[in-house]
């Protein structure tokens, strides 16, 4: 009989080995801006100055998932982020045999913690009519993108709901239960169209465990379904907004929050935004570098993956990873990660 235990021990011990070796680990990039930028004439390439498309380059630096964002109806705005823009870049994704991550902002343009506009087809709705169209926009994307034969592993409802969405009927600071009921029509959303998808609640400041307390304690207060915890890390933006001193705080106080969290909620996590400044390129290998390991060997395994936003955007944006069309040492750190 100990034989047989110790056997059966011995059996589930290198199972669970295998499982963890062949666990896949999640480096992405968020490039919803890539037709856009292709609009604009911008041509993009790889380090050795070849041509390349950006998605294309994306999976030569090493990265297996793209991340791709959603806008209600930006016509005034290019109508790039589009139900039909995303679904173009979705086939590139698949194309390229990358993991899709759809992120509905449920705006017409940016959604953040600082602003969170209501679509303008949208305004003049109560809560119910809301939650209505929030779930009906939400199927539409997803069926386009499934029709046109791509799958979804995960779909973020929200961007940054550090102060809830869809201002003001979902501010969380004002009206959680509606906040949360929002959040759960967009669950019940995605799961008719991808039932295998998960579904994110994503929110800023991974370093500052408030913030998460505040959203997660109430979408279990009020039942609000959802499987993934994402997270943006952004030393520079900690910094300037006094939450840390230094990069090396910011990592050590996200990975800490990602640790609580998971003992907090028992959900998996994933950081679904990161940059680091392009100006000091050997600064953010270093920091990206950091990041990556943190989130692989510091976490059990329950943080799967890290997406660093929009590495092409050059100019007006500080934290790209790109100069002159080219990728920066910074997105060396996610080729060496991938080896």
């Amino acid at each position: 009989m100990k034989r047989f235990t110790f056997l059966t021990v011995f059996v589930a011990a290198c199972l669970l080995l295998h499982a963890q070796q062949k666990r896949v680990f999640w480096l992405g990039a968020d490039i919803s801006g890539t037709t856009e930028l292709e609009a604009r004439g911008k041509q993009l390439r790889n380090a050795q100055g070849e041509p390349r498309e950006n998605t294309a380059l994306m999976r030569e630096l090493g990265l297996n998932a793209v991340r791709l964002r959603v806008w209600v109806d930006p016509v005034e705005h290019g109508n790039f982020c589009n139900k039909e823009d995303v679904v173009r870049m979705a086939l590139r994704a698949k194309d390229w045999g990358m993991a899709l991550m759809i992120d509905f902002h449920y705006s017409d343009w940016w959604a953040d913690p600082g602003q969170q506009h209501i679509p303008a087809a949208w305004r003049d709705m109560s809560y119910g009519q809301m939650r209505q169209a929030l779930a009906d926009h939400t199927r539409e994307v997803l069926m386009a993108v499934r029709e046109a034969g791509v799958d979804v592993k995960w779909v973020q409802v929200g961007n940054e709901t550090t102060n809830g969405f869809l201002w003001p009927v979902g501010r969380a600071q004002e009206h959680m239960q509606q906040y949360a009921g929002l959040t759960d029509a967009g669950y019940a959303a995605v799961k008719q169209v991808f039932p295998q998808a998960q579904v994110i609640v994503h929110l800023d400041g991974a370093c500052d465990p408030q913030r998460y307390d505040f959203i997660f304690d109430g979408l279990r207060r009020y039942k609000a379904r959802y499987d993934m915890i994402g997270l943006s890390v952004y030393p520079y933006w900690d910094i300037k907004g006094k939450l840390t001193q230094t990069w090396q705080e910011t990592v050590e106080k996200a990975t800490a929050n990602i640790n609580r969290l998971w003992q907090k909620y028992h959900k998996p996590l994933m950081i679904v935004e990161t940059g680091a400044e392009a100006a000091k390129p050997d600064e953010g290998k270093q920091i990206m570098a950091a990041v990556i390991d943190a989130a692989r060997t510091r976490t059990n395994g329950h943080c799967e993956g890290v997406f660093y936003w929009a590495p092409e955007l050059e100019g007006h944006y500080p934290l790209g990873a790109f100069a002159q069309g080219r990728p920066t040492a910074i997105m060396e750190a996610f080729t060496e990660a991938s080896r």
